[in-house]
């Protein structure tokens, strides 16, 4: 589909007319209603633009097909254009034409261009890519569809970067969405390492991926530790690098889990829901679409991504609760729990970002804890921070885009629940609470005094319930809270 920015009269025979509910909706509609042959009153009467509403109007109105009227609630937020578009667009595409035009003009909602495309191109995405009988891309969708976008002339030009932003941005979401949502069998760390080469490749950026025996001899005992159990698909560490920075800008370490399939390992878990756990990989799915994004789109920032990928799965070797491992900084770990994977694997990836590049940022996240869902469910993930200036930073531009962030303490008093007797730490507290910011003391521990680190656990926004599916699919969580934040990082 091709976008095209435009002040003229849209040529298209569909018009959507998105609608605000304030004091100029009468005015607005009444503009309208001019426009398709009905009295003002009537259309006030029947059209109140709530969040969502829609109202089709049919016939040959000057030349016009089909107009909608789409609202938008009273004083939306930048997220709820996202929501409404999508929703809008997912659900009509199959009745769409080729070409439509898109009247932002007259309700003056230039300013979230690129909030209304991003949700536009999001609508493509479809979760069913396995089935046999998947059906053909929607008219709407195909490369010759137009999408005309009527905006006010001092808008063109500002409208159109965001346009750009907006589709590169869903772009990037939804390979992340299709990674995430891949079954097990089509996902595993040498599937994640493929992907990063051929971003990589497309977008310019170097990739680097180190094997098993590349691992051991790195020092990477951690992140072998868990994919012991896999002889089938052993573990990768991926490393990845992008430079667009002047010397004063800003070296950002970005650190993603990529726990492909995740059965608990020994410490194994239950049935019911572990299918889910091909999704535990999102933190890694995040950093990849960062580092996707921002090379697209040549943020100037110095970027690095490091993705420890395993498999946590069950046999003869795998890893027992009450074994000590090494680690790539040094340090040894008692490993209480198996399940408390995530945390090993994300201590390897830590250390060697902080070791061999010194990023000023570092930022990981991890669908880490069940602990984090408990507190905060699945409105908001959990972030913990030694750097209060970079945790507002983070959950301001959260509130903006929609991945909500709720920041828990990362005080000293948790500090002694993860003391080990026979190791310099255990990877589960003995304590039933508290988890995800115990879990987070221990991150703490492998980031050798970095004072300007953040961890998000994404436990319970990587993957959950939407109306774009029967079970829970993708989010793509991350990437536009990570690519947000560099923009305006320097």
């Amino acid at each position: 589909m091709k976008i095209n920015i435009t002040t003229n009269n849209t040529a298209a025979k569909t018009i959507i007319f998105p609608l605000v509910d304030n004091e100029k909706l009468a005015e607005n509609l009444s503009k309208i209603a001019k426009h398709v042959g009905l009295s003002a009153e009537t259309l006030q009467q029947d059209f109140k633009a709530g969040l969502k509403e829609t109202m089709a109007l049919y016939g040959e109105i000057e030349g016009l097909e089909k107009v909608y009227l789409l609202g938008l609630g009273k004083a939306p937020k930048a997220i709820d254009f996202v929501k409404v578009f999508r929703s809008f667009f997912y659900n009509s595409k199959k009745k769409l034409p080729k070409n439509v035009g898109l009247k932002l003009k007259l309700a003056g909602l230039e300013a979230y261009t690129k909030q209304i495309v991003n949700g536009i191109c999001l609508a493509e995405y479809e979760v069913g890519a396995y089935k046999t009988d998947a059906k053909k891309v929607a008219e709407f969708f195909t490369e010759d569809a137009v999408l005309e976008i009527q905006v006010a002339e001092n808008h063109l030009g500002s409208a159109g970067k965001s346009a750009e932003i907006g589709q590169a941005t869903a772009e990037t979401q939804a390979r992340i969405m299709a990674l995430v949502d891949a079954p097990a069998n089509y996902k595993y760390p040498q599937k994640l390492a493929e992907f990063a080469i051929e971003s990589g490749e497309k977008y310019g950026f170097d990739v680097k991926v180190y094997d098993e025996k590349q691992c051991l001899e790195l020092g990477l005992h951690a992140l072998l530790a868990v994919g012991r159990g896999s002889t089938e698909n052993p573990a990768r560490f991926i490393v990845m690098e992008y430079s667009n920075s002047s010397e004063k800008g800003k070296k950002v370490g970005l650190v993603g889990k990529g726990v492909t399939f995740d059965t608990g390992g020994i410490s194994i878990k239950g049935s019911a829901s572990m299918s889910y756990m091909k999704s535990d990989m999102g933190g890694a799915g995040a950093v990849l679409g960062a580092m996707e994004l921002a090379a697209k789109l040549k943020l100037p920032v110095h970027l690095i991504g490091v993705i420890p990928s395993t498999e946590n799965c069950v046999d003869g070797n795998a890893l027992k609760p009450s074994e000590v491992i090494s680690s790539y900084s040094g340090k040894t770990i008692e490993v209480i729990d198996t399940d408390a994977e995530g945390r090993l694997i994300l201590a390897d990836g830590l250390a060697y970002i902080k070791k061999n590049f010194e990023p000023d940022v570092i930022v990981d996240l991890a669908t880490l804890t069940g602990n984090c869902i408990a507190a905060l469910g699945y409105a908001a993930a959990g972030l913990l921070s030694n750097n209060d200036k970079l945790a507002n930073e983070l959950l301001e531009i959260g509130q903006d885009t929609g991945e909500k962030l709720w920041r828990l303490p990362l005080w000293d008093d948790y500090k002694d629940m993860m003391n080990s007797d026979v190791a310099d730490i255990k990877n589960l507290s003995s304590a039933p609470v508290a988890g995800a910011i115990t879990a987070a003391k221990f991150l703490e521990f492998f980031i050798d005094g970095h004072t300007n680190w953040a961890h998000l656990d994404i436990a319970g926004l990587a993957f959950g319930d939407s109306e774009f599916a029967k079970m829970k699919s993708a989010t793509a969580y991350g990437v536009n809270l990570l690519t947000t934040w560099m923009r305006g990082i320097n």
